[in-house]
């Protein structure tokens, strides 16, 4: 009986959040996106990304606004930091350079390979990726490595991996789609990628590829391959994530469709 006390004194309390924003006198819910970073964005508003931005300022009665930023190196600083706009669509749960809402989806990265390969693959353990040529995304202008790269490495599958930049020639559209696109002509047998962009290009190859969410491994000091979404504010902007935090549980089941239809794989919290 506490407990459900406890639920319904904290959606009331987000409720008035959400009003006592709706009420404050800004005129438009300014949101800093990435103008050619599908599937979470793009400048003519396909990404998911994009149209969770159209549910959230409909629901807050707010026009909605955009300044456009690729997103990389410097992305928080010269946006939201600046004061260029008020919130940021995707960002990791708990993500130290904003305040962050209640996650609004958790997914994993995933192998990508052809349908007609013949290949089993469920995890990196699997003995065909000693073999395999294997691409994956490197990230930032460092090269860094995402939390698969390492994983490979302490299995020793290093020479048969190729790197692929997330950022591209951002001259093109998408970047990111060139890894699976390399899988679908054959270029490489297996990708690793994170699970929006494996499951979104996947779909729109010629060829039947088949998208393979990975669990973050059971070994010691292994990197999360799982990771929880969510919004992210400036961190004095308590009443905008409130009221974001209020129409992200409102419209729960209307986001989850969303994320399902551009195929991002979704794992369940643990």
């Amino acid at each position: 009986m506490i407990g459900r006390l406890r639920v319904i004194v904290l959606a009331i309390s987000l409720a008035v959040a959400a009003s006592a924003y709706a009420t404050e006198g800004k005129k438009a819910l300014r949101v800093c996106a990435d103008p050619n970073n599908l599937p979470f964005s793009n400048q003519r508003g396909e990404g998911f990304e994009n149209r969770l931005a159209e549910i959230i300022a409909r629901e807050l009665g707010r026009k909605l606004e955009y300044t456009w930023w690729a997103q990389r190196r410097g992305f928080f600083r010269n946006t939201l930091n600046a004061g260029r706009c008020d919130v940021v669509m995707g960002v990791p749960s708990g993500f130290e350079r904003v305040l962050t809402t209640r996650p609004y989806y958790r997914s994993s990265y995933a192998l990508v390979y052809r349908k007609d390969a013949g290949y089993t693959l469920r995890s990196l353990d699997a003995s065909e990726l000693r073999t395999l040529k294997i691409g994956l995304h490197f990230i930032g202008d460092d090269y860094s490595n995402p939390p698969p790269a390492e994983a490979l490495a302490r299995r020793g599958i290093i020479q048969n991996v190729v790197g692929y930049s997330i950022y591209g020639d951002y001259r093109e559209p998408n970047p990111p789609a060139r890894l699976i696109e390399a899988v679908a002509r054959g270029d490489i047998d297996v990708a690793i990628a994170w699970g929006p962009l494996a499951g979104y290009f996947a779909k729109r190859q010629p060829t039947k590829l088949a998208v393979v969410p990975l669990p973050t491994p059971d070994e010691p000091q292994a990197q999360p391959f799982e990771f929880s979404i969510a919004m992210g504010v400036r961190k004095d902007d308590k009443p905008l994530r409130a009221a974001l935090d209020e129409v992200l549980a409102r419209k729960r089941s209307q986001i989850t469709a969303l994320l399902k239809k551009y195929g991002v794989p979704l794992i369940e919290p643990r």
